[in-house]
């Protein structure tokens, strides 16, 4: 026998890294800091640039791998007051050499460039490829824009499956909209970890019930201390047994069943003990509407497994798809996905918990064996020649069960445009709600189509401002007509329906006002909020973990309140 060594082994202690990061890292892992490590992201920084630079401020703190500022602004001295990146050293000179700088100093880890030309000139069609060295895309629009930009950085993100932001704040307002890739598969969603608890209570397999026995056998005649720490899992499985017997085999599946199964097992709990209850007695009848569930198989992963991608996967097919055509193998044969393996906590003695523990473990293990091996055979068929690692496998057969498919959209550039029959009704369901902060979108899609279009801010602009306010309002009133004439001229009574569209213009024109008065000027706080839930959204895109927006989120600076639209 080995001798034992005198003394433990020592404890590594977290590195300079570890230390740094740690709060993050109890978020999203060494694998979503290591996904925020290896990005480049490009901002495209027109208008005033607050927005952008609050973006990237709360992506270079966490420790984005580097980022391209391409902004041909000067400095001047409107800039100081909004953009606390920016020095009166900085007067006169390249606004993207000058945030650049300063951002810099947030994290020394994050490498950042800047790139002195106009938008229009750094992203031509003839030269679209240069946006393939990069992870993301961020446009932050000005007043002056020409939309033909944005809808050519959408449509050729949208071909290269890139993801692409476009947002824009003005005065008390802001919106930004996120365009992902046609299919965009997220396995770590994380979950409440209430709702993972996958215990498997009416298909035990072999190992799980043969322990259920072992300690259920006699329960009956245990002392109170052994009986009081039985845990409730193993009572919900004997008592399962039980209602089986009385039952003609079959389960409790209804609700009015489980209210009785619920009052079996309490009235099996001992009151004449010191404490007058039993506390595992307790967790079993609270476990009782929450745990016992027929295995289905939930909505997001059934949309995955009716994928094409799935279904056939092919040699250059990303990893994704081939656990998940693994993992639908699997369902097939047995009817439930691969056991997760995690265990609540609940009263018990230290040692049955461990053997409960390894018991699940083992499963789990068990469960991924099989998919593996049923992996390796398709890669093997596929030639494919890297095989997918075992812990890629292992993750997202935890997850599996909330595995996420969003399918990307392009953004809605133009409402005058072509728009699906059903994202106009969803638009006008949301337009005709007095809560919807949906007049705020669609505010700004009339400015962008209206102003920016004409080349029109209030300044450069010979047109007195109300003139220009009310040709704007007029317009909005034309587009609604035009966009949306089957729901906006029903004839349910013989009348058409102007009445909705005049309730909508009365909650649309006041933000037009805004945004014109703005002028094309940013308020600090509100471009700040912004650039932190867009720098949010960022995170989860480049890590794929959390669920993003889906796939356009406003803001109202006035009430404070924010909305999500997928329009």
């Amino acid at each position: 026998m080995a001798a034992r060594p005198l003394t433990p082994p020592p404890l590594h202690a977290p590195t300079a890294k570890e230390k740094k990061y740690d709060r993050q890292l109890r978020l999203w892992a060494a694998s979503g800091q290591q996904a925020l490590e290896d990005a480049h992201v490009l901002l495209l920084n027109g208008g005033s640039g607050v927005v952008g630079v609050e973006t990237l401020k709360n992506l270079i703190l966490p420790g984005i791998g580097s980022y391209t500022i391409v902004d041909d602004k000067i400095v001047a001295e409107k800039d100081l007051g909004i953009n606390f990146f920016l020095t009166d050293d900085s007067l006169g000179k390249s606004r993207a050499d000058e945030t650049c700088k300063y951002l810099n100093e947030l994290n020394p880890d994050v490498k950042g460039y800047p790139v002195e030309k106009s938008l229009l000139s750094f992203v031509t069609k003839s030269n679209f490829d240069i946006l393939n060295q990069y992870s993301l895309v961020l446009l932050v629009a000005s007043a002056g824009q020409n939309t033909e930009l944005l809808e050519n950085v959408s449509e050729y993100c949208a071909r290269k499956a890139l993801p692409f932001f476009y947002v824009h704040s003005l005065g008390l307002f802001s919106h930004f909209s996120l365009q992902l890739p046609d299919v965009f598969p997220i396995v770590d969603t994380h979950p409440d970890p209430t709702s993972t608890q996958d215990l498997r209570l009416f298909e035990p397999w072999p190992e799980l019930r043969a322990f259920m026995r072992s300690k259920t056998a006699n329960l009956d005649t245990l002392s109170d201390h052994d009986h009081g720490h039985v845990p409730y899992l193993l009572l919900l499985l004997h008592f399962l047994d039980e209602w089986r017997e009385s039952h003609a085999g079959s389960s409790p599946t209804q609700y009015k069943e489980k209210k009785e199964f619920k009052s079996l097992v309490e009235s099996r709990a001992r009151t004449s003990n010191p404490e007058g209850r039993e506390e595992n007695f307790d967790e079993a009848a609270g476990a009782v509407l929450k745990s016992l569930n027929v295995p289905s198989l939930p909505s997001g992963l059934r949309q995955i497994f009716d994928e094409a991608r799935c279904k056939e996967p092919q040699r250059d097919s990303a990893n994704f798809w081939l656990v998940a055509n693994g993992i639908k193998k699997f369902y097939s044969t047995y009817g439930s996905l691969p056991l997760p393996g995690a265990l609540p906590d609940m009263k018990s003695q230290s040692q049955d918990y461990i053997e409960l523990q390894n018991i699940y473990k083992a499963k789990a293990r068990q469960d991924v064996d099989e998919i593996t091996k049923s992996i390796r055979s398709t890669e093997a068929d596929l030639q494919r020649p890297t095989p997918i690692e075992r812990k890629e496998i292992e993750a997202f057969c935890k997850g599996a069960a909330f595995a996420k498919l969003i399918k990307g959209q392009p953004l809605l550039a133009n409402i005058s445009r072509t728009i699906p029959e059903a994202r106009k009704t969803a638009l006008w369901s949301s337009l005709t709600d007095e809560e919807s902060l949906m007049p705020i979108y669609l505010a700004y899609l009339f400015y962008d189509a209206r102003v920016q279009k004409d080349l029109l801010p209030l300044k450069d602009c010979p047109v007195p401002a109300d003139e220009l306010s009310e040709q704007v309002k007029n317009h909005a009133r034309t587009m609604i007509h035009a966009s949306f004439p089957d729901l906006a001229n029903q004839e349910d009574d013989g009348d058409t329906d102007l009445e909705a569209v005049n309730q909508i213009m009365t909650r649309v024109e006041p933000i037009l006002e805004e945004l014109l008065r703005a002028d094309g000027a940013e308020l600090h706080n509100i471009s700040a909020l912004t650039g932190g839930m867009v720098a949010q959204e960022i995170i989860k895109v480049l890590t794929r973990q959390y669920i993003p927006i889906d796939n356009t989120c406003v803001f109202d600076g006035i009430t404070s309140k924010s909305a999500v639209f997928r329009v």
